[in-house]
């Protein structure tokens, strides 16, 4: 039975939807990339990533032709960089095995890289209008407000009783519009703090609205503590003033991107220590660390870190090399400043680098 609300919902998207760059005349690649981009991601803050990734690989064959280290760039600042790199795996599956074509069927979604739960919902049913239900951040809030919901939802079970829901409100036929507007009711209206219930075209139907409880649900469990770790960087200098960056390797945080190279101070290890022993084990280099150069704080989803980056002095290569290696590191390269523009790098070291920028500014 379709959700009792579906008809003032589907009444309220038709009238007020917003007018986003991929519901405008939307292929199933633009679908999928707008609900990749949206996966914890303010709407405003994906406009401009769309706009130019979409100039850039207008189609998944484009996409998949593109070199990884293309699509990162352009992703850079965005954040969650899995999803850069699950995307192009992805459209590299779609070409070599759905001859170029984003499969319909939310079985055939899930088996591709990146594509949860949710996504494949999302996609088949806005996309291809297959009757599918999603269940991202904002639906859930939506439905615990309207049900007066009480139970936990960070629990499996309160999840799997939502799904459950999800798919018994599908209106027929229009699935594809009635999940983007619960998304887009919960974006707009059904707000996490201060919702707009006066402005809710489903508030008759609110159980938490009529109980006065809208401000406490969804329940969620206390979240421990964020652990803080402090962090070291090396901007190791070659008697040619270039500088030494790293690639990450692709199977962990930030894959794919570029670093100036150190890690995560170990217990009773000073920051310099910490440093030069991140150098010999990813890169197999000594330096000599000669001074501070910038602490930046910067937070992920998990955790939040201060990197103390370090002005350095290549010494050389430990013996046997006469050069750095790739140990636990992707690649690495020596680039000037100036070229550091050219690649992607996470919020952290590019912070580092527009200090670099502004010192060289105050030089000119």
């Amino acid at each position: 039975m379709a959700a009792p609300f579906a008809e003032e919902l589907l009444s309220w998207y038709r009238e007020k939807r917003a007018d986003l760059p991929w519901r405008r005349d939307p292929s199933p690649y633009q679908v999928w990339l707008s609900e990749v981009m949206l996966q914890q991601t303010q709407v405003q803050a994906v406009y401009p990533y769309y706009e130019r990734f979409i100039g850039a690989f207008p189609t998944i064959k484009a996409l998949a032709a593109a070199p990884l280290d293309d699509v990162l760039k352009l992703w850079e600042g965005l954040g969650y960089y899995s999803r850069a790199r699950n995307l192009h795996r992805a459209a590299r599956i779609i070409l070599s095995e759905h001859r170029g074509e984003l499969p319909s069927d939310v079985q055939a979604l899930l088996e591709l890289p990146g594509i949860g739960r949710y996504t494949a919902g999302a996609i088949a049913s806005i996309a291809f209008g297959r009757s599918a239900p999603v269940l991202d951040g904002n639906v859930i809030r939506v439905f615990a407000r309207v049900l007066d919901l009480d139970a936990d939802i960070s629990r499996s079970a309160t999840r799997e009783k939502l799904w459950r829901i999800a798919e018994g409100w599908l209106p027929a036929g229009v699935a594809g519009k009635y999940n983007q507007g619960l998304m887009e009711l919960g974006q707009r209206i059904c707000r996490p703090k201060n919702p707009q219930c006066g402005e809710c075209p489903i508030r008759s139907h609110c159980r938490a609205r009529s109980a006065g409880t809208q401000e406490s649900r969804p329940v969620r469990a206390k979240r421990p503590p964020t652990p803080h770790y402090d962090v070291t960087a090396g901007l190791i200098r070659d008697d040619e003033k270039r500088l030494l960056i790293a690639q990450r390797t692709l199977d962990g945080l930030l894959g794919g991107l570029w670093e100036f190279p150190g890690g995560k101070v170990e217990a009773g290890e000073t920051l310099a220590d910490c440093l030069k022993r991140e150098l010999r084990e990813e890169l197999a280099i000594e330096v000599d660390v000669t001074g501070l150069f910038t602490v930046v704080d910067h937070g992920f989803t998990h955790f939040k870190i201060t990197l103390h980056a370090f002005d350095c002095r290549y010494r050389g290569a430990l013996p046997p090399y006469d050069e750095p290696q790739a140990l636990g590191v992707r690649d690495w390269a020596w680039v000037a400043e100036a070229q550091l523009a050219e690649y992607s790098f996470g919020k952290a070291d590019r912070m580092v680098i527009d200090e670099l920028s502004r010192r060289r500014e105050m030089l000119l």
